[in-house]
């Protein structure tokens, strides 16, 4: 059971920053299971079971990031990631597909949402579509979010904008990846056990936006096996 960060979580993390190297890490070992690898699975798998018993037609997995960078992908960084972050998903797909919630921690600040991690021009277009067909359903759900304390619309923006649907949409329609997010500064009091309780109170509002956006993943993945399915019925 989740238990809480504490400001030494921060402090390894910063330590971390500085020192990111294996003689420093495995000097520390005991310091990051105790105030870092432990808590932090601890509130990825008791995220996931309050979503699991919420909504049990989710298939929700769970991908927990490693702090072990790939050693092929280093480009001059240190071993070890000084961030960890977790996401929540639907488990027909891989983690990197389709909407997702997510945590994520560092030294100095904290944040979940919702989003995409990996997203295709097709599964934006999808989204962009379904916003076309009808755009006061989508108006409805972006409202709702807006009013999440805190919370604020993240994703590159296109230079050119799409078009201009209104200050509530447009937001959420002219980017090339898309979700909504909440960052805080590393605060102990705001990390305690009640951390849990907060994530999920937070994904069980987004629940309809997350349902919306992976309808449109998902018309995305259907119109791709047709075009697929059309080529191959071509060449034969």
């Amino acid at each position: 059971m989740f238990e809480g960060f504490t400001r030494e979580t921060s402090d390894f993390l910063w330590d971390l920053t500085f020192h990111n190297e294996r003689p420093w890490f495995e000097e520390h070992r005991e310091q990051y299971v105790r105030v870092l690898h432990e808590p932090f699975h601890a509130l990825a798998e008791d995220t996931l079971a309050e979503m699991q018993r919420a909504f049990p037609q989710g298939n929700f997995s769970l991908h927990v990031s490693r702090i072990y960078r790939d050693a092929r992908r280093l480009f001059g960084r240190g071993p070890y990631k000084d961030h960890l972050w977790f996401t929540i998903f639907n488990g027909d797909n891989r983690h990197t597909e389709g909407p997702m919630f997510w945590f994520e921690i560092s030294a100095s600040t904290f944040s979940y949402g919702l989003g995409f991690f990996d997203v295709t021009p097709a599964e934006m277009d999808a989204f962009r579509d379904s916003i076309d067909a009808n755009p006061a359903r989508f108006e409805r759900l972006a409202e709702d979010a807006s009013r999440m304390r805190g919370f604020r619309v993240t994703g590159p923006e296109y230079k050119r904008p799409k078009k201009d649907l209104g200050p509530v949409i447009s937001p959420w329609y002219n980017r090339k990846r898309v979700g909504l997010e909440r960052e805080r500064d590393f605060n102990p009091e705001h990390l305690g056990p009640d951390l849990t309780a907060a994530i999920t109170r937070a994904f069980k509002r987004l629940m309809p936006m997350y349902d919306y956006l992976y309808a449109c993943y998902r018309s995305a993945q259907e119109q791709n096996h047709d075009e697929l399915r059309r080529m191959d019925d071509e060449r034969e």
